[in-house]
């Protein structure tokens, strides 16, 4: 069983001969109280590359204080981590095994390095005796295990760690005091980072590891200006890592390179949503498929860029994957929308257990929805896949046009995709309303989705004609996918009126409902010419 705790700490250099101010001086601070001593002993694992710290995520098995046990961290934002907790024992939990099978595979996790530290723990309080923060005052000890085996490394730093619950202003006045008394934040984003880049020697592995860790959190502070709440899980995902091989033979400024590096990105993302999806954060599983339709995207519209002879089976393991996420997201997203429709409904018009009949319906559907994410995840399918993108990156199939000016190539790939799109919508719009045009509008907005994409790959090197293409382009999207959820949603109502109907209850509401759902449909069919006909002319 794990468990996953918020971490929202701050850590600061010290030596041996640093006194603590007075922090009762720190807004809030009422008192500080002494806890005492722990001693702590900590096994960091890590692959023999190293892939964990490249990422900045840590692992540890973790023995003494009142936390004991394995715990697994993942970056969330500068200074802001999820630990995940699981129960001491002699090997890596299932659970935590699972959260790095992304990027683990079929290797497995070895001893990197050992921490021992004797923590001086001080309690920060309010004047109501609630607790604020913890500050410790850490003596470390770092010895090298696997290659570099011996080598140690010893420093004493100070961490201030925020309670559950307590405002994080409290960290803002602690590190007043501090700076005033001297006490200057540390570089390193973690003791594990610092361990490896001290105790490194001629490992070139530890070095580059250690190195990717500490640039990861410099991008990550600046970053979190922009997002401060750490929502967009794959955003830091490997972005020390650098290039793949492949990309490194090609000059920058070709079509090749471009393509490869917006491969890389998505691949990058899939590894880093794999946990997420696994521990269901919010929006990861849309998230996850957006990775994958992006990448089939670009392998099927660059394919005079990349020979598809060696592209189109990843593109169809990336169609399976979508395909097995598809179902828990498409699930969540119908589910909010007709519960959304219930609270907007007038209560009089409510009529019969409506939202006990949505939660059975659900519940039947989300849970095998959930399982089958999970079941996909898990298996040797996902695995192998994940090998083919990085294979495809590490070897990339080139054509003759991947050498050429990326300038020159990729406007000629996206026009011809926005050219498929205006023959969809043409086609869709010159049908009469029903079965078929929603079918035709469910082709457009596929077609949609590539001609953005296609737009994306394109926009670091047309720059602002690309970019202004693929808002445009979103916007048909947009409704496009209103058109698609409203004849979903109808689907739905349809068989929850049946269900209703056949227990016994009045099903007035559900065919309401779906009268809605109609008109809300030919909204968005009145609205598209107006909103194709901004997106049509495609300037690059």
């Amino acid at each position: 069983m794990a468990e996953t705790k918020r971490e929202i700490e701050r850590k600061y250099e010290a030596t041996d001969r640093t006194e603590l101010p007075d922090l009762t001086r720190a807004a809030g601070v009422a008192s500080v109280e002494d806890r005492g001593v722990d001693e702590l002993d900590a096994v960091y694992y890590d692959t023999p590359d190293l892939r964990l710290a490249a990422d900045s995520l840590t692992l540890r098995r973790r023995t003494g204080g009142g936390d004991a046990g394995w715990h697994l961290k993942f970056p969330v934002a500068s200074g802001i981590r999820d630990e995940i907790r699981a129960p001491l024992s002699d090997t890596l939990p299932r659970v935590l095994a699972g959260l790095l099978r992304s990027r683990v595979r079929d290797g497995e996790v070895l001893p990197v390095v050992r921490l021992r530290s004797s923590r001086a723990v001080h309690h920060l309080r309010a004047e109501d005796g609630a607790l604020l923060a913890e500050l410790s005052v850490d003596t470390v000890h770092a010895e090298r295990l696997g290659p570099g085996e011996g080598a140690t490394a010893d420093w004493t730093e100070i961490e201030v760690e925020l309670a559950d619950g307590a405002d994080q202003k409290v960290l803002d006045a602690v590190e007043k005091r501090l700076k005033r008394a001297g006490v200057r934040p540390s570089e390193a984003p973690s003791k594990l980072a610092r361990a490896l880049e001290e105790t490194a020697g001629k490992d070139r592995a530890g070095k580059a590891a250690a190195k990717a860790a500490r640039r990861s959190g410099e991008a990550q502070a600046r970053d979190d200006v922009h997002d401060p709440d750490g929502k967009r899980v794959a955003k830091h995902a490997r972005r020390a890592g650098g290039g793949a091989a492949g990309e490194a033979d090609l000059d920058s400024g070709t079509a090749g390179a471009a393509v490869l590096a917006y491969v890389r990105r998505q691949r990058d993302a899939l590894v880093a949503l794999d946990p997420a999806v696994r521990r269901d954060l919010p929006d990861s599983v849309h998230q996850m498929r957006v990775a994958c339709r992006r990448l089939r995207s670009a392998l099927k519209t660059y394919r005079k860029v990349l020979d598809r002879t060696a592209t189109d089976p990843v593109r169809d393991e990336l169609k399976w994957l979508a395909g097995e996420l598809g179902h828990a997201r498409d699930q969540e997203v119908l589910v909010a929308r007709l519960r959304g429709h219930l609270d907007d409904t007038p209560r009089p018009l409510l009529l019969g257990p409506l939202r006990n009949r949505l939660r059975i319906w659900d519940a039947a559907r989300s849970g095998d929805a959930r399982r089958r994410s999970l079941a996909a995840l898990d298996s040797p399918r996902h695995l192998a896949l994940l090998d083919a993108l990085d294979a495809l990156l590490t070897d990339p199939p080139l054509r003759k046009r991947a050498g050429r000016p990326a300038a020159d190539v990729l406007p000629k790939a996206v026009l011809k995709a926005h050219g498929r799109l205006s023959a969809a919508v043409d086609h869709a719009l010159g049908l009469d309303p029903g079965h078929d045009r929603d079918l035709a509008l469910h082709e457009a907005r596929k077609a949609a989705k590539r001609a953005r994409y296609a737009a994306e790959v394109a926009t670091p090197t047309l720059g602002k004609p690309a970019k202004k293409l693929a808002s445009r382009v979103k916007a048909v999207q947009s409704l496009l996918g209103e058109h698609q959820d409203s004849v979903v949603a109808r689907e739905a109502l349809r068989a929850l009126a049946v269900q209703a109907h056949g227990a016994g209850e009045n099903a007035f509401t559900w065919g309401l409902l779906y009268g809605r759902e109609e008109a809300a449909a030919a909204r968005t069919e009145r609205e598209l010419p107006e909103a194709w006909a901004a997106a049509e002319t495609a300037d690059l």
